[in-house]
């Protein structure tokens, strides 16, 4: 949503008092040639315009606040539900890391999770539903890949997520690398940190 000067939703438009320069005979000590030059009193229509100006301007300033708050408020909202996105995203890690394991969970491979039919509790195997087959003895909830950082991600999501990473960390590569050559001019880090920004940015939309 985006505020148009001069468009308050039904409020009416407040009287403008227009403050004009009081004259002086005497400006910095100088008797001036011809008073009645420069006290001549203007148009009214002249003295209507400016009002109208000032209206204009004031008008112009309340909209651009306006729209400006309103794109704090949007990005606040974003935050917030990123926020919420990172707190449910922990709280299900945590679930997985408190399952059962018999073994030294590595980052960088893909666990399978399943639920015991004797004790009902989740545990991970390396084992996928296809290697058990038919003789799968439990059942199974998901396929998770453990990352660096020791968070999971889905399988179904391993794909969607390992490309922009990998092509994100590609470009900080080559720019950090271009950034300790001496041959790089200024322009040309600025332009390719401006990229890696962009590629950021289409990532999180």
């Amino acid at each position: 949503m985006s505020v148009v000067p001069g468009h308050f939703y039904g409020k009416p438009k407040e009287r403008v008092q227009v403050n004009l320069v009081e004259p002086d005979p005497c400006p910095a000590g100088h008797q001036l040639v011809s008073l009645r030059r420069t006290h001549h009193q203007s148009d009214p229509q002249n003295l209507v315009e400016l009002a109208q100006s000032v209206q204009n301007a004031g008008d112009f300033v309340t909209a651009g606040a306006t729209n400006k708050l309103l794109l704090i408020a949007e990005q606040i909202k974003f935050l917030q539900m990123q926020a919420q996105n990172v707190l449910e995203e922990a709280k299900r890690d945590q679930e997985l890391h408190a399952a059962a394991c018999n073994m030294k969970k590595v980052p960088g491979n893909i666990y399978y999770l399943y639920r015991s039919q004797k004790t009902q509790q989740p545990h991970f195997s390396l084992l996928s539903p296809q290697d058990w087959g038919e003789s799968c003895p439990n059942e199974f909830l998901g396929a998770y890949k453990l990352e660096f950082d020791m968070s999971w991600t889905p399988a179904d999501d391993i794909i969607n997520k390992s490309q922009p990473l990998n092509k994100m960390m590609a470009a900080v590569t080559a720019y950090t690398h271009s950034a300790s050559s001496t041959s790089t001019t200024t322009g040309n880090s600025r332009d390719s940190a401006r990229s890696i920004l962009a590629l950021a940015d289409s990532y999180s939309n």
